[in-house]
């Protein structure tokens, strides 16, 4: 009698998204013995179920196309299922695997999430939210659930499956949850009326006589990103690239960013609206604290890249102080904002 094999009857056909991201980011060669044996020990000893050491033996990490799995409850994503960006790969060379730069163990050591396993897989929401295989229950050498945890509901754990094989084999595609209509209304009501950020505010006070029309622009602009995408979200292109833009002047207005993490990321200690930062600009809110005007998330990656990109070629620099918009690329922000988002502004 055959064995049966894990994934027997699974169609990956048009499962992984191979794009050239993925590959470099996510994707590793199949992993050997050894290899997995090194990584479990890395991972403090638990060891890795065997579907998923299957699966990486087929296809070791990637984005993939079926990103969407069902939820009994509401997610940091919706009302009904969970989304992922990609499965990390056991590994230690891509930036999203297992042992990788930004994979499971720096998600625990450096982002706080509870030790009850391995992270597997990241979502949409930049670090805010993760899949994990969960041990409490089954001990070190079981087989684990697979949960998400949601760092922005104080860590909350929710199960998605009792094991790996049935989360993969859950996975459908976005177009299962076709709700283009209401997110779009939804999205139009976010940046039409949604209250700012209070940092925003304060920002927005500070330059009022450089900027007169600053809320006006700020508010087309994010309109124009939902006419355009559906969603309110930022990502690779010339309107997001302009809010970038716009919130890290804003922010400047406040303070100077000694770094880029400075710019992006929340304080460890004593968060609050007090620390101005581009997550409690348009990110995110504090539950305390809540505001309407936000993207619900961010791919750091993506605002990274458009900082680089700025870097390079002169447009924020670097003084004794710290990092600010070169004088010529503020007033090049300025008359890009008055032509895409169609205020008069000086």
């Amino acid at each position: 009698m055959t064995s049966k094999r894990p994934f027997d009857g699974f169609d990956f056909e048009g499962f992984w998204d191979d794009c050239p991201y993925s590959l470099e980011n996510y994707v590793e060669p199949p992993p050997s013995d050894e290899l997995i044996a090194s990584i479990e020990e890395e991972m403090g000893g638990y060891r890795l179920p065997a579907t998923y050491v299957d699966l990486a033996r087929r296809h070791n990490g990637g984005m993939v196309k079926r990103n969407c799995h069902p939820m009994k409850e509401r997610t940091g994503w919706a009302e009904d299922h969970v989304a992922i960006e990609g499965l990390y790969a056991i590994g230690r060379t891509s930036k999203y695997s297992l042992g990788g730069e930004l994979g499971a163990k720096f998600m625990i050591e450096e982002w706080g999430y509870p030790p009850i396993g391995i992270g597997i897989a990241d979502t949409p929401a930049g670090g805010h939210e993760l899949i994990m295989l969960d041990y409490r229950t089954c001990g070190k050498r079981g087989e684990p659930q697979v949960v998400y945890v949601d760092q922005e509901a104080d860590y909350s754990i929710a199960v998605i499956a009792p094991d790996f094989e049935t989360f993969i084999r859950g996975l459908v595609e976005e177009s299962e949850y076709d709700t283009a209509d209401e997110d779009r209304a939804a999205a139009i009501a976010t940046v039409e009326r949604g209250t700012l950020s209070p940092i925003v505010v304060r920002a927005l006070a500070a330059v009022g006589d450089r900027l007169p029309h600053g809320e006006q622009m700020l508010r087309t602009l994010a309109r124009q990103i939902v006419d355009e995408k559906g969603f309110f979200a930022l990502h690779d292109d010339e309107r997001s690239h302009l809010m970038y833009g716009l919130m890290f002047w804003l922010y400047s207005s406040l303070c100077t960013a000694r770094s880029f993490e400075a710019f992006v990321g929340r304080p460890e200690t004593g968060t609050s609206y007090d620390s101005p930062c581009y997550e409690l600009m348009i990110a995110f809110d504090l539950v305390a604290e809540p505001y309407g005007f936000n993207t619900r998330g961010y791919a750091e990656g993506f605002v990274r890249d458009w900082w680089d990109a700025c870097v390079a070629r002169g447009d924020i620099v670097k003084m004794a102080e710290g990092y600010r918009l070169a004088p010529k690329a503020e007033a090049a922000l300025h008359g890009r904002l008055a032509t895409f988002a169609g205020a008069q502004g000086k």
